[in-house]
């Protein structure tokens, strides 16, 4: 009998479970007092003799894949899959896959929550209650103000609808854009320049590709709107932290609101912890019961897939150039 192993968080409970069993696998999941994240030395340890995986934001590097000679898939929950060597598992034959269109309201969501909560000062306003003050202070309306969506794919195009709902313009840089999508709703298709210097608020919905690392950085922080607002909901590599902490210490950038980061769980002495006029969380952006759930589905979903000789090709994300994969059996 094949068996799968859960490293992501929050795996013990949902349907990927019963999905896995009535496919043929025995199932089992990281401890409770194991966080992979924290202690990615273990991830070789506890997938050891495993044939899938669903996995989290633990590393799967080239130093731990050549030790889990078993291992044939690695079935990301979620759309990011920045902790996989995809040069390794293409050398060692193994699969990747990841679960497109199930999380991308939930991000939105997320991504509108520290635009809010920036714009009416919610961190700072709760605070000053519990304190016994009451306080009063003018900010900006975020309707009509202008938003910059780095990035137009799912989570983007999410994000553009609530914000024309909230009265805001809407302008848009992707490489390789929806133009449909943007004509429908009248979205402004811009270069990168263009974006940051008009944008009240920029928002990240790129993945992290070599193009893309650090893409917001000293040069671009500098041609952003001065008091513009940076939200990251994406992933941490696509900032450049020092740049940003200098930006945001300066009073160029009004604000930033951050669910990522370079390191993740962030670190208790990162700066960013100490500026006021950050607002953080803690990389839940997909995190909502629907998302959660259906996450978890496709992810046994995939697994199961391959392992019945299917090969889903909008959920696999490398061996790009392999046609006769099978599951060795």
């Amino acid at each position: 009998m094949p068996r799968a192993f859960c490293t992501a968080k929050m795996c013990d409970f949902g349907p990927h479970f019963e999905i896995l069993q009535a496919g043929g696998f025995e199932v089992a999941t990281v401890p409770a007092d194991v966080d992979l994240r924290k202690e990615p030395h273990r991830v070789v340890e506890q997938v050891q003799g495993y044939e899938a995986v669903i996995a989290g934001a633990e590393p799967f590097t080239r130093e731990v894949l050549e030790q889990l000679p078993d291992l044939k898939v690695i079935s990301r929950y979620g759309v990011g899959y920045d902790a996989v060597d995809l040069e390794a598992c293409d050398d060692l034959g193994k699969v990747v896959t990841i679960t497109p269109g199930v999380n991308h309201h939930s991000v939105a969501e997320q991504a509108f929550t520290l635009i809010m909560g920036i714009a009416r000062l919610s961190r700072s306003q709760d605070q000053a209650v519990r304190a016994g003050q009451w306080e009063w202070h003018l900010t900006p309306r975020v309707w009509g103000s202008t938003i910059g969506i780095m990035g137009l794919g799912r989570i983007g195009q999410a994000m553009a609808t609530r914000a024309i709902g909230m009265g805001m313009t809407v302008l848009a840089y992707d490489p390789f854009p929806n133009q449909a999508f943007a004509d429908e709703h009248q979205i402004k298709l811009v270069d990168l320049n263009e974006l940051l210097e008009q944008s009240d608020y920029v928002t990240l919905h790129l993945p992290v590709t070599p193009e893309t690392r650090d893409i917001i950085n000293r040069d671009t922080l500098a041609k952003m709107k001065s008091s513009s607002v940076l939200i990251n909901t994406a992933r941490g590599g696509l900032v450049d932290e020092e740049a940003l902490i200098e930006a945001l210490e300066s009073g160029h950038l009004r604000a930033a609101g951050l669910d990522v980061y370079k390191k993740e769980p962030l670190p208790v002495d990162s700066p960013l912890i100490k500026l006021e006029n950050v607002l953080l969380s803690c990389h839940t952006g997909g995190l909502d019961r629907e998302s959660h759930r259906d996450a978890y589905a496709m992810a046994a979903q995939n697994i199961v897939r391959l392992y019945q000789g299917d090969w889903p090709e909008e959920c696999v994300v490398n061996l790009k150039n392999t046609t006769d994969w099978k599951w060795s059996k």
